[in-house]
């Protein structure tokens, strides 16, 4: 009887130690492998939204502003979503003009990491006149620090760092979020291909979910690998900006990060910031 080759499946994700940590069973096959080869692809998250509006991934984290792009070609996954449960991406401002910019944003100059980000659609929410300044997700602070922005727009583990690095938090907006909807902010999603077919679809989301179990059950041995993508925060950092955004809703999005997911596209559509209303589609385990 021939051999069957394991189904290849490349697997896109952001080089942060959330994403790290909830493949590492994967990386490492520390789970059985159900017949698949993983080939990962680590890019940042706006460059991997990209590459899914092209859907060259089989299955990839994007953000979930992206997603309202990508929903005739792509299912979310029910689990990998990193969620913001009253936090999530802040401003922040160099401590001399901090005081000014906690009045009000109108009118200032944002660095924001990239278009398809769901924070700049969430700040987008929050303030409709702003000038955004599109930089990498790394170069944030430098642009505020140089003066090139007025304010920055955090995400990854600058959320966490960002007073060690001399800035003044001038707002949360997962926290604006929660006090307007009284929902968890989901901001990335995993999604996978919809021509896989219906038996590789529920296959793979459920390796994956098993990857995100494995890590949790074995959360030291997670950290560890994770903490090779931390751009060198430390091992305390590094668990806490892991336990921020791989929490229950990384292993089940359930009905209350649905129901967050749905209204932040229903908002961004009412208010013209997404060319469609998009209700998202999930693969279903049961």
């Amino acid at each position: 009887m021939p051999l069957t080759l394991p189904k290849l499946v490349r697997v896109g994700h952001s080089p942060d130690p959330d994403d790290a940590f909830m493949f590492y069973a994967l990386a490492k096959a520390k789970i059985p492998m159900n017949g698949f080869e993983v080939q990962h692809v680590i890019e940042d998250i706006e460059c991997l939204n990209q590459r899914a509006l092209k859907n060259e991934l089989e299955v990839t984290a994007v953000s979930c502003h992206a997603y309202a792009y990508l929903a005739d070609h792509y299912l979310a996954m029910p689990c990998g979503a990193s969620v913001g449960d009253n936090y999530g991406p802040i401003l922040v401002a160099r401590e001399a003009s901090a005081a000014k910019f906690k009045k009000t944003i109108h009118g200032a100059k944002i660095a924001v990491p990239g278009k398809l980000t769901t924070a700049y659609l969430i700040l987008q929410l929050f303030e409709a006149e702003f000038e955004p300044v599109f930089i990498p997700f790394d170069q944030i602070f430098d642009a505020v620090e140089s003066g090139q922005a007025d304010l920055g727009l955090v995400i990854h583990e600058g959320q966490i760092t960002f007073s060690k690095k001399g800035f003044e938090k001038i707002m949360d907006l997962g926290e604006w979020w929660h006090d307007q909807t009284n929902l968890p902010l989901p901001l990335g999603v995993d999604i996978i291909r919809r021509d896989l077919g219906q038996e590789t679809i529920v296959s793979f989301t459920k390796l994956f979910k098993a990857s995100i179990e494995y890590a949790l059950a074995h959360r030291q041995d997670a950290l560890k690998y994770a903490l090779t993508y931390g751009r060198g925060i430390s091992e305390k950092l590094g668990d806490q900006f892991v336990g921020m955004y791989v929490n229950h809703f990384t292993v089940d999005l359930g009905k209350k990060g649905e129901q967050g997911f749905e209204k932040l596209l229903s908002l961004a559509y009412d208010k013209r910031l997404i060319p469609c209303k998009i209700i998202p589609e999930f693969v279903r385990l049961e």
